[in-house]
């Protein structure tokens, strides 16, 4: 579909965007006109064939009139069997904006949590309901990297931000060398690691200090583990370890016994299977059962350090990996907020603590966009808050501060946060704390 635009409606955006020039320096200028500019030419990829988004693609400056909210979207994994992933950045994005504040006087909303299923499906439905409406600058999401492929191409066409507290897939930046990923974005960011770091972390735990050199992975086929067996796989053959076997299981498989017969052929001394519930506690209740496989050494990753899957009898022994977080005295220098705090009040206000491991990042990221809106905005006469796309990307790309999960910049792909890794042991399935808290090995980049 083509852009239309009357006369009077380019008359009433130049307008706009001359306000914004007037109070904003030159460098903000320079970054409006590249933003018309592309607007005007309809930018973007040959599949942008849901009107949708031409219709964000239209508005290069967001007019918020007196009395109306900021918009923003959540876009989390909040239903289903990864709603243990997605409820807990809700609600740590709903602490934020309420410690962060209204921005020159205007309220800010993420409206109803929108559900990114933890799927390609999920998220591109969603992120076609994001850009339908002209009035959203910012989206923070996805759960899922699988979810992020098909949202992010959509969001950027449309000139918005997202950034995501979880997605860990290297396809969404760079493979940190300076080569953009296959499924990167402009205007996507991302606060969690970059799972070339975790691949990394996990090879050099197991050939190193476990002292394991034989292993074998099984994924599911989704970006985050596909993406995250890859890693590890180069990693550990670097180190000088062999991966006999590289498998993979369809999400929604119950009988694990065929693709783990076939890992069992290779002979391997440990098995790192970095997917999700169900599909991970399976693997972990049949694996005993399987001839082979009885003494193989089970790694889990993220995906897996999650309350419904430590809960398992069978998850006792077994190692996880994750984002190190042993946060200490950290605050969030805008906020002032520290990670005590934070979970303090969560666990008041919901009765429970995160079930997730990427809480603390939620809370950063919608800080991060907040922080952002709050440079790349300005009032007019009339009262209402100018918010230009463009320069919100810019002063996103420019992001400096210190966040729950430590320091936090972007680097010219999108990766913000810190990539520090640990690995735990998790002993006790009566006690998820301990579990958590066990850490046997650090890694730092």
């Amino acid at each position: 579909m083509g852009l239309q635009t009357t006369s009077e409606q380019t008359k009433q955006e130049e307008a706009k965007v001359m306000k914004i020039r007037s109070k904003m320096t030159a460098a903000w200028a320079v970054l409006m006109v590249l933003a018309l500019v592309a607007a005007a030419c309809g930018g973007g990829d040959d599949d942008a064939e849901s009107p949708t988004t031409t219709v964000a693609a239209a508005t290069a400056v967001v007019e918020v009139a007196p009395g109306d909210d900021i918009q923003l979207r959540s876009l989390l994994a909040i239903s289903g069997d990864v709603a243990f992933l997605g409820i807990p950045d809700q609600r740590a994005t709903k602490i934020a904006m309420e410690d962060f504040g209204p921005i020159k006087g205007f309220n800010v909303t993420f409206g109803v949590g929108l559900d990114d299923l933890c799927s390609p499906d999920g998220g591109q439905a969603a992120a076609q309901q994001i850009v339908a409406d002209p009035q959203v600058v910012g989206v923070i999401g996805t759960s899922c990297s699988g979810a992020a492929t098909a949202a992010s191409p959509l969001i950027s066409d449309a000139g918005l931000v997202m950034i995501s507290s979880s997605n860990t897939s290297p396809a969404l930046t760079s493979d940190l060398a300076g080569t953009p990923g296959p499924s990167w974005n402009k205007g996507y960011y991302r606060v969690a690691h970059n799972d070339l770091f975790q691949g990394r972390a996990v090879a050099e735990f197991i050939k190193n200090q476990l002292e394991l050199n034989i292993a074998a992975t099984i994924h599911d086929g989704d970006p985050y583990t596909q993406g995250l067996a890859s890693a590890f796989a180069n990693a550990f053959t670097e180190l000088g370890g062999t991966v006999t076997t590289v498998a993979a299981v369809n999400k929604g498989d119950t009988d694990m016994t065929p693709v783990l017969t076939e890992v069992a052929a290779g002979s391997p001394q440990v098995l790192f299977f970095p997917i999700f519930p169900p599909e991970g506690g399976y693997i972990a209740q049949q694996v005993g059962s399987v001839s082979g496989m009885e003494d193989v050494v089970l790694v889990g990753a993220d995906g897996l350090l999650v309350d419904n899957h430590m809960e398992l009898p069978e998850s006792e022994g077994m190692y996880f990996s994750g984002p190190d977080l042993r946060y200490g005295s950290n605050r969030n220098s805008v906020t002032g907020k520290s990670a005590d705090e934070f979970l303090a009040q969560y666990e008041e206000e919901y009765g429970e603590p995160p079930s997730a491991p990427f809480w603390a990042h939620s809370y950063d990221a919608t800080v991060m966009l907040l922080s952002a809106i709050q440079e790349a905005s300005n009032e007019d006469d009339s009262g209402s808050l100018l918010i230009d796309r463009a320069a919100l990307r810019a002063a996103v790309d420019a992001t400096m501060f210190d966040g729950i999960i430590g320091p936090i910049s972007c680097d010219a792909y999108g990766d913000c946060g810190a990539g520090k890794i640990t690995v735990v042991h998790h002993t006790d399935s009566s006690d998820l704390a301990a579990g958590k808290e066990n850490v046997v090995f650090s890694f730092s980049p």
